[in-house]
């Protein structure tokens, strides 16, 4: 039987430490499904999702455990999927405007209040071409139940664009 693990991993970004975590998940036996990396300042961080042998797991977990003496800190958690979300659209936000602090406060708070889970978010700053003003850039991949007034969210949406003087586009997410 194979158990999934979902991991979060994050220290000072030096040479080696996707090696360092890739080589564990291999010699337990694992395949490595999916991930998300970046270095973020002077940080090195991602998710990953491995698929592992249900007798391998507990070692696996100890020795990613052992990677904190190295400045890795690992924390991982079994991913039991429950069923699939039923009647849920998808669809992708875009956020283009200057930088100012408060942006993604006031969209995530606005989406949380209709109910609509943000599954994926990408965001960035950004010198713009011309003045070389702090652009601010996000990206959004929403899941939206059915009861959602999609109407009234976009309204609130662009209300909240305007105030903020940022960009906002809309559209259905490309099926996978």
């Amino acid at each position: 039987m194979q158990n999934s693990l979902v991991m979060t991993i994050i220290g000072a970004d030096r040479l080696g430490l996707v090696d360092s975590v890739a080589g564990l998940v291999a010699e337990h036996g694992g395949n490595w499904l999916e991930s998300r990396m970046s270095r973020l300042g002077g940080q090195f961080a991602g998710i990953l999702r491995v698929e592992i042998p249900a007798e391998k797991e507990a070692p696996l977990l100890s020795a990613l455990k052992g990677l904190e003496a190295r400045g890795l800190t690992v924390v991982a958690h079994s991913d039991h999927q429950g069923p699939a979300p039923a009647n849920k659209a998808l669809s992708v936000l875009e956020i283009v405007g200057q930088d100012r602090p408060g942006i993604v406060r006031q969209l995530s708070h606005a989406l949380a209040d209709f109910g609509v889970n943000v599954e994926e978010l990408h965001t960035e700053c950004v010198s713009a071409a011309m003045s070389g003003e702090t652009l601010f850039r996000a990206r959004a991949k929403l899941s939206i139940p059915e009861s959602c007034n999609v109407a009234e969210l976009r309204r609130t949406l662009e209300k909240i664009a305007a105030d903020l003087i940022v960009d906002i586009s809309w559209a259905e997410a490309p099926a996978k």
